[in-house]
């Protein structure tokens, strides 16, 4: 079982109506209003805040927010030991200034299992993220680069997407991400 989806269902469980209403309230700004009309459970609530990327396993901050705003310390404790067992590695990620996601995105599109195969990802690897994120494309990019940094730990290099890049003959996508 996934432990994200563990945890949001736990907080989910551990909700009267009354902390939902209040939550539902204070994601008006992030869910539209017709939306949070049909919302009947914390569980309806977090898929349209994780489809929004407002939540995400490795995004927390806004959930955090909303249990500290409802006064849930129980459900927050919840969230602070997902997050202390979830192992974290800051230095496997590239700089702010390293992610070419948006660039690869936009100028990749469909091709981004190419992309990855030149990487070396294995296949199995790349099939479990496309029937993950179904008619997502911008999300399976994300995940495969993302499993990808996770695979190559400190060696996951700017240096080798420019060069997978040039392999795939996207020569103007690499010199973009080497800008």
């Amino acid at each position: 079982v996934n432990r994200f989806l563990s945890l949001l269902h736990s907080v989910s469980s551990g909700l009267s109506d009354t902390e939902l209403s209040a939550m539902k309230f204070l994601c008006r700004d992030k869910v539209s209003k017709r939306k949070l009309e049909t919302v009947q459970s914390g569980l309806e609530l977090f898929r349209f805040l994780m489809e929004k990327q407002e939540i995400a396993n490795d995004n927390l901050e806004f959930l955090r927010e909303l249990l500290q705003h409802i006064d849930r310390s129980d459900l927050l404790e919840q969230l602070v030991q997902f997050e202390r067992e979830e192992p974290r590695a800051p230095v496997d990620e590239p700089d702010e200034h390293e992610k070419p996601v948006a660039v690869i995105h936009k100028n990749v599109g469909r091709e981004w299992k190419r992309l990855m195969r030149e990487l070396g990802m294995p296949e199995v690897k790349l099939d479990r993220i496309e029937a993950a994120y179904p008619f997502k494309l911008y999300e399976q990019l994300v995940q495969a680069l993302r499993e990808w940094q996770k695979w190559k730990g400190k060696d996951a290099k700017v240096a080798d997407l420019i060069k997978a890049l040039r392999g795939c003959n996207l020569n103007l996508v690499a010199d973009m991400v080497e800008k």
